[in-house]
């Protein structure tokens, strides 16, 4: 593993545990929540850091280190499989 690709992927860990941290805030305060009262929204919050994972993604994808095809195939069937066993998709 090159030093690029090692970075890229340290960076990429970083960024899937500041998206759980974002989420852990919505379940505790709500999506219009704000701490400072001038920061963004914790939905604001969350946002950016899904778009800070999907560049990071976008990265490795760049980088050869994940096969695009693949993941877009690996996508479809968590799809597949939340529209089964989850509740996600059916109507209120």
């Amino acid at each position: 593993m090159n030093d690029k690709t090692k970075e890229a992927l340290m960076i990429l860990q970083e960024e899937c545990a500041e998206v759980t941290q974002a989420v852990s805030k919505i379940f505790r305060f709500g999506f219009d929540s704000r701490y400072p009262e001038e920061a963004p929204t914790t939905r604001s919050n969350l946002e950016m850091e899904i778009g800070d994972l999907l560049c990071m993604i976008d990265i490795l994808v760049e980088q050869g280190v994940i096969n695009e095809v693949s993941m877009l195939k690996a996508m479809e069937r968590k799809r597949e499989k939340l529209e089964t066993w989850s509740n996600i998709f059916n109507a209120d």
